[in-house]
């Protein structure tokens, strides 16, 4: 049986991932508004039209059962060898299933001239699937910190190289070999640190205990894909690939503050809340706790950026993109308000909470799909980000009385202290927007409306939350304090 995890031991693995997404985060905060800059809004919508179809079919590839080997207490080599071979194998089908039907995907989607790139493209999954096992070994024995300089290097490699071929003049193939050269690096390095060697062993009735974790959880993984990659879809069949490119350039970097923090919390928290079994106080604290520090540390971000949005834009993107600052305003806006929700699935996905999350999950995907589809057939784009504002308000309310319920957490409590942050940071982008307003006439050049929007952000948001959330800052002040005493130590204290 794993060994149980502490605060000490969650934290040093949130810090690794962290640290990570990072360096990763200073290095896509300068490469994406280059390419953005070196390409079209409809190279961009190509790409990213056939991205969505690759990672959906590479998710149905997965089954979910190289997650259920996270949490698997046996975890002898014979399971892990049988769902290597039958993640391959299925990833194998999916690509030859997108590279034979590349041409009616690629119409369905309202995007056919991206169908050649379908059939390129569909070689990722196989590239993607076949380093799942070694990675959810690296994660059940929670050693993050390989992996957080793995990630690293072959975003970084990726995103350089990505780079250098738009510059030269390669126009789509940039985006194309970015994500190739990443999926490869990463394959390569996954096996070298975690040592693990295939063997054709294939036993199914290995698989059966795996697929009661599985069902639950691919489900609740289906919907939330829908509801991340449908507004990109509907958005190409509606609009066209001119603003699906907008959206897809505007939401690469909006989202990359997401991908610093929730990408690597997540990726530790889902085997750590498993991990915690029946203490129901020790995962209701632990949630409360993670829950605050990703709102306190997203949401200003988020918000902040919806603050600068017009002339951020203009200075990131270039002149042949400012048309779309209220684009990446208003996704700016669209995640912040869910930034509360941000450990809710690694919560229910670790307490074994399926159906929840499942029907969770659904709901989300139709609201999100039928009111971006709406608004987009009777409006614009514009309109399609506004009604997904909406929908991630009414998500805010409906997650927290589900997760609440779980473990009978007052609603109005647990929200109060939950959003609190998210309330604070969005007093602060308001004030930034009054501000930039009020000195519009000083302020003519982007550049400074960028900086002068940006330090009193900064500082207004700091004093914010010293007001606010003494208590939180307090506690995690207490934790860094304790981090040389044993793990249940801490753990009673937080």
């Amino acid at each position: 049986m794993p060994p149980t995890q502490g605060v000490k031991t969650i934290t040093t693995n949130v810090g690794w991932s962290v640290l990570s997404k990072t360096a990763t985060f200073g290095l896509k905060f300068v490469t994406v508004p280059i390419l953005a800059r070196l390409l079209t809004p409809e190279d961009f919508g190509a790409v990213a039209v056939a991205l969505t179809v690759v990672q959906f079919l590479a998710m149905i590839g997965g089954a979910g059962l190289t997650s259920a080997l996270v949490v698997d207490r046996e975890g002898d080599e014979e399971t892990t060898h049988t769902v290597f071979w039958a993640n391959l194998a299925m990833a194998c089908l999916m690509a030859l299933a997108l590279f034979w039907w590349s041409d009616e995907l690629a119409v369905l989607m309202g995007a056919a001239e991206s169908a050649y790139l379908l059939r390129i493209m569909a070689l990722l999954i196989p590239l993607q699937l076949a380093g799942d096992v070694a990675y959810s070994l690296l994660a059940r024995q929670m050693n993050f910190s390989k992996d957080a300089v793995l990630s690293t290097v072959s975003e970084c490699a990726a995103a350089l190289l990505a780079v250098a071929l738009a510059y030269f003049g390669f126009g789509v193939w940039a985006l194309v070999v970015q994500l190739f050269s990443s999926a490869l690096i990463r394959l390569v390095g996954l096996y070298f640190i975690s040592g693990y060697v295939p063997r054709f062993v294939m036993k199914p009735r290995k698989l059966v205990p795996l697929l009661s974790f599985t069902s639950g959880i691919m489900g609740s993984e289906i919907a939330n894909f829908v509801t991340f990659q449908s507004p990109m879809i509907v958005i190409a069949r509606l609009l066209g690939l001119s603003d699906a490119g907008a959206f897809s350039a505007a939401n690469r970097f909006a989202s990359i503050p997401n991908q610093v923090v929730l990408s690597a919390v997540m990726g530790v928290l889902f085997p750590a809340f498993r991990l915690m079994g029946d203490d129901r106080k020790r995962r209701s604290d632990a949630l409360m706790l993670s829950t605050q520090v990703t709102t306190v540390l997203l949401a200003p971000a988020m918000f902040g950026l919806w603050a600068i949005a017009e002339p951020a834009m203009l200075v990131l993107f270039g002149p042949q993109w400012a048309y779309a600052w209220p684009v990446l305003g208003l996704l700016a806006v669209s995640k912040a308000i869910v930034t509360p929700c941000s450990t809710f699935i690694p919560y229910l996905k670790g307490t074994g909470h399926g159906q929840v999350l499942f029907w969770s999950a659904v709901i989300r995907a139709i609201a999100t799909t039928v009111a971006i589809a709406g608004a987009a057939y009777w409006g614009d784009l514009v309109d399609a980000m506004v009604a997904l504002c909406v929908v991630n308000a009414i998500t805010l309310f409906g997650y927290s009385w589900a997760v609440f319920r779980v473990d009978d957490i007052p609603f109005f409590k647990g929200l109060m202290t939950t959003s609190r942050s998210m309330m604070t940071a969005l007093a602060m982008g308001l004030g930034v927007r009054l501000f930039l307003h009020a000195f519009a006439s000083q302020l003519t050049n982007p550049y400074l409306q960028v900086a002068a929007g940006g330090i009193v952000g900064a500082v207004l948001y700091g004093v914010l939350v010293l007001i606010t959330e003494r208590a939180l800052l307090r506690k995690i002040f207490q934790m860094v304090r304790r981090r040389g005493i044993a793990p249940e130590s801490a753990i009673s204290s937080a």
